[in-house]
């Protein structure tokens, strides 16, 4: 009877570490992992640019309101200055005046060149008459430019967009009186960023190239498909005791500026266990796994790392874990 109860165990520790080598292992031991934390980006644009009246005036037209798409140099405004045609009518009165002076200055110079041949007048009256005729063709071009300047006054009221992108904000109404120099209104730059603010005691870990990974959009606390993105830019002026710095990341898409993204970014390494999440088990609402010597240890996981779960408390660096079979 004896000899056939050992022949028993002997038989089932046999069986028992077949079945164990049949099982797929892992070895415990403390890896690095990467803190990560998740701050409130802002949606900005590189650029904000004023679009600007050139001249003072009325705004008779306003082309755009908030939201609409423009491009470089398209007209979103026009200024109209009445005191303009006042002062083509003054131009055009003056040069009608200068033609009329010069008709009677080549009559008198060719009145001068006849006595001149005919030995009745004098060479000096003669220089007088042609100085005369230059003086006033040199005042009609003088007038000429003058109608030009008055033209391009004109052309100026069109207040024109300085780059291309998406109206922002619209300063001015219809109607209104502004000044050379105002904002009409500002264009926003169709390149995004996402400006971060991150907690002092974590601005030695932030570096201009750093990655860092952008949640999806809104503020919903599904889980996030996170996308990588790089830090642009760390300002070196401390905002209420954080750390400002801007994140680009490819296909931002279409967002509204000010708009806020959740982005997770580094804080740090430290060592701790990470273990395949498919050796764990669940049981009466712990969590076990399975030592080499089939005893299974209640463990502590926390957060899931693209498919390793770090282990808080239950296990030692060096321990052997075998990998529960599934059931049939």
């Amino acid at each position: 009877m004896f000899v056939r109860h050992l022949f028993i165990c002997v038989v089932s520790c046999f069986v028992f570490a077949g079945v164990a080598s049949a099982q797929e292992s892992f070895k415990v031991s403390y890896e690095p992992l990467e803190d990560r934390k998740a701050v409130l980006a802002t949606v900005q644009t590189i650029d904000m640019t004023p679009a600007r009246a050139r001249i003072g005036g009325t705004i008779v037209e306003l082309l755009v309101d908030e939201g609409s798409e423009v491009t470089a140099g398209e007209v979103i405004a026009r200024i109209n200055d009445e005191k303009l045609k006042l002062e083509m009518q003054a131009v055009q009165a003056r040069t009608a005046s200068l033609q009329a002076e010069r008709k009677l200055a080549e009559i008198a110079l060719n009145r001068a060149v006849k006595l001149r041949k005919s030995g009745a007048g004098s060479q000096a009256k003669l220089d007088e008459a042609r100085t005369n005729l230059d003086v006033v063709v040199k005042n009609l071009k003088a007038m000429e430019s003058e109608r030009e300047l008055v033209l391009q006054r004109e052309r100026e009221g069109a207040v024109l967009s300085p780059t291309t992108g998406r109206v922002i904000r619209v300063d001015a109404t219809h109607g209104a009186v502004v000044m050379p120099g105002e904002a009409i209104a500002d264009i926003a730059d169709q390149t995004y960023i996402l400006r971060i603010e991150v907690p002092e005691r974590h601005a030695g870990f932030i570096k201009v190239g750093d990655p860092v990974h952008v949640g999806n959009r809104g503020m919903s606390g599904e889980e996030d498909e996170l996308r990588q993105g790089t830090v642009r830019q760390v300002y070196p002026e401390m905002r209420n005791g954080r750390v400002v710095a801007d994140v680009t990341i490819s296909n931002l898409g279409d967002f509204f500026i000010g708009e806020r993204i959740k982005v997770y970014v580094s804080t740090g390494k430290r060592q701790t266990i990470l273990i395949p999440c498919d050796y764990l088990t669940v049981k009466y609402g712990l969590h076990y796994v399975r030592l080499e010597d089939g005893s299974d240890v209640v463990v502590q996981p926390a957060q899931n790392h693209g498919g390793q779960c770090e282990i808080l408390s239950g296990l030692r660096e060096g321990d052997k874990l075998l990998k529960p079979v599934a059931a049939k």
